[in-house]
């Protein structure tokens, strides 16, 4: 492999690299000869893990917020990020955008509209009525639950855990390294390299599932706009075009491809929902915002804990109901993503304290996450009716954006603009907006998968980085021409049974995290020198 890796002008670690590279092909060639079978074994561990142990993942991650919490408060807060006179390499700004970019900023562009209409008319808790106040309330506190503090708790955790690790050990950017407090010099071995492919080829598949719906949200507006058919050859060509422009960020790299990229589309993700508010109802919008933070401090605790026990007694399927579909969803699919997010992160926070890094990667982006829900949830559901004496008002627009989602998810964002001045233009800047948020999230992913193969943060030769980039495109686009929508169903159910193991990692993460925390007080052990096994 090493002859190979020289021949080929690679600066990576062999093994890691051609393995992960190998399993993905491999693993694609099966997904595409029985998208059916695979799809279907896999569905059946995802209904037993979300039946037997969607509790766990409910606990872990709120359990993962409170110790983030504590680490940020307590005297470990204090602890620098790298060498103890380390300056943050970005200013707030720079960093909140590339943490939003390359994190959900897909997700809310989809999700926005979607989700709280999704709970609005179809209430998460029983005996709540359709369209009621009540079930507006409830769907803009369970919106910003599920893409709020617990998702990027999700997020830190592991972004915490790379950069204490290899800031003050002074270890190699790799998932491998966060272990050492528990399996030492092992980081280095066959164990070690293990761990890393793993992260790597989930990080492949969980992007590669992102594109997959991200073109679908694509190819729905420009059909809404210009009247393109929804075809696999439009999203095939999307995928091509966006490909292309994320490979240009890759070579440009991190400060000038990545950053900039962000920059941009954050801001037109701003300016996207200053619009709705000023040319919505404005009043109502900003008393809605006050009152959302709110609904979500007062509900934020039992969302945390509701585990749906009841809903065997209530008629639900599964003996877990709505929750199973949504919530445990959810966390599975996000923990996938956790070491891509997590290594971007650590990249991009050399310098900052660990006080900063939690609170900054917690709260800046769950913040700007309710007010964007905030103001196009409720705007939404404003226009749908809340309240029968509303509904009755609208006639037969009631309901309107309601039939849009069950429709079509991807176009719910496109009818919501419909009812907006400029609704033509409004629609286009969407569309461009999830295309940046497409292309930076592929950037992203490929610079980190880069990072996870050479054990450092700086950048491997061009075409090195540029293979993972035309890796992550080429997967999405040929699950869509071989496989179609069977094979992003059986992707999606992959990656959630991958979640479990995942999740189990990320849970190792914090206890490694509090080991290594807690030998600080060791006064032989000075950063850049990693404590000797025995010492943790």
């Amino acid at each position: 492999m090493e002859a190979l890796a020289r021949k080929l002008g690679l600066r990576t670690n062999p093994t890691i690299f051609f393995t992960s590279a190998g399993i993905m092909i491999l693993f694609l060639v099966v997904l595409l000869i029985a998208p059916g079978p695979i799809g279907e074994a896999f569905g059946a561990g995802r209904e037993w893990i979300v039946t037997n142990l969607g509790w766990f993942f409910i606990f872990g991650v709120t359990s993962w917020v409170a110790f983030l919490l504590w680490v940020a408060l307590s005297r470990f807060g204090a602890i620098r990020l790298g060498g103890n006179d380390a300056k943050p390499a970005y200013s707030n700004i720079s960093w909140f955008t590339m943490l939003f970019a390359g994190g959900i900023g897909t997700v809310l562009m989809f999700w926005g509209v979607a989700e709280p209409i999704s709970h609005f008319s179809s209430p998460p808790r029983p005996n709540v009525e359709p369209y009621s106040v009540e079930a507006a309330d409830d769907a803009m506190s369970f919106a910003i639950y599920h893409l709020g503090l617990h998702t990027w708790a999700i997020f830190t955790m592991p972004g915490l855990a790379f950069a204490y690790f290899i800031y003050r050990y002074d270890l190699p950017m790799r998932f491998s390294s966060v272990f050492y407090p528990l399996i030492g010099d092992r980081i280095y071995g066959p164990l070690g390299k293990t761990l890393d492919v793993f992260a790597i080829l989930g990080t492949l598949f969980g992007v590669a599932v992102s594109i997959g719906l991200g073109t679908q949200q694509i190819n729905a507006g420009l059909t809404e706009l210009f009247g393109i058919p929804d075809a696999v050859i439009t999203k095939v060509l999307i995928i091509a075009i966006l490909t292309a422009v994320a490979v240009g960020s890759i070579v440009a790299g991190l400060d000038s491809g990545v950053k900039r990229l962000s920059n941009i589309n954050i801001g037109m993700a701003v300016g996207l929902m200053v619009f709705v508010l000023f040319t919505g109802s404005t009043v109502f919008l900003l008393r809605a915002v006050v009152e959302t933070f709110g609904l979500y401090i007062s509900n934020l605790l039992p969302m945390a804990f509701w585990n749906d026990t009841l809903a065997s007694y209530t008629g639900d399927d599964g003996g877990w109901g709505w929750q199973g579909g949504w919530t445990v969803f959810y966390w599975a699919w996000t923990v996938t993503w956790s070491p891509f997010i997590g290594i971007f992160v650590a990249r991009i926070s050399r310098g900052r304290t660990i006080r900063e890094f939690v609170l900054g990667v917690l709260f800046a982006p769950s913040i700007f996450t309710l007010i964007w829900f905030a103001i196009f949830g409720w705007s939404a559901m404003q226009i749908d009716g809340i309240g029968p004496e509303a509904r009755e008002a609208l006639g037969e627009q009631a309901g309107v954006l309601s039939q849009a989602v069950g429709e079509s998810v991807p176009l719910a964002m496109f009818a919501f603009f419909e009812n907006f001045p400029g609704a033509t233009l409004i629609q286009g800047l969407a569309v461009v907006i999830v295309a940046i948020f497409f292309a930076t999230s592929s950037d992203s992913a490929s610079l980190v998968v880069d990072m996870l193969c050479t054990g450092s943060p700086d950048p491997g030769p061009w075409h090195q980085r540029v293979f993972w980039g035309v890796s992550e495109g080429m997967l999405a686009a040929m699950l869509i021409v071989l496989a179609g929508d069977a094979g992003l169903t059986a992707l999606q159910e992959v990656i959630t049974v991958v979640g479990l193991p995942m999740f189990i990692l990320v849970f190792a993460m914090m206890f490694a995290l509090f080991r290594g925390l807690a030998q600080e007080k060791l006064s032989e052990v000075r950063v850049g020198s990693p404590p000797r096994p025995e010492q943790l």
